[in-house]
């Protein structure tokens, strides 16, 4: 469970799918702002994550009690630390919020392209945590979906 000021935000979320930058729903991107760049979108099941270069956009979209959507912003000048975990098939990145809360985001079903793709993600979202510009190679890899690390040889982690 995810807190923001001691009120309970939303569930861990643990993606299964990337999505193409390309299929952004039209209600994430009412979310968006003219000068943020969308940089990652992931799935679990009818739940949706929005990464960008100023914010991480988290749609809950439950049907448990109803029809509800909840969506919950979370600018990266809240966290605090983070940290990425490498499992064999799985990564989770962990983030500490201002208010000593955590938050985890977990990806599963990873082959080493994806698991590349969310370590660059990561390193761009640690450049905006840390107040600094993300890395240009890393933005043109992330928004062209350029994942192919053998060609360059480095490592998935």
């Amino acid at each position: 469970m995810a807190y923001i000021r001691y009120k309970a935000v939303t569930k861990d979320f643990n993606f299964t799918k990337s999505l193409d930058l390309k299929n952004i729903p039209s209600y994430g991107k009412d979310y968006l702002y003219n000068d943020e760049v969308a940089l990652a979108l992931y799935q679990i099941g009818k739940d949706i994550g929005l990464i960008t270069d100023k914010k991480i956009i988290l749609f809950d979209n439950s049907t448990s009690f109803g029809a509800r959507k909840e969506i919950t912003t979370i600018p990266y000048h809240v966290i605090t630390a983070h940290s990425i975990i490498f499992h064999s098939s799985s990564i989770q990145i962990y983030l500490l919020l201002e208010t000593g809360n955590p938050l985890l985001l977990k990806f599963s079903n990873l082959d080493d392209k994806e698991k590349y793709k969310i370590r660059l993600l990561y390193n761009a979202m640690s450049a905006v945590i840390c107040r600094q510009e993300i890395p240009t190679e890393i933005r043109k890899k992330l928004l062209n979906s350029d994942f192919d690390f053998k060609k360059e040889g480095n490592k998935n982690e």
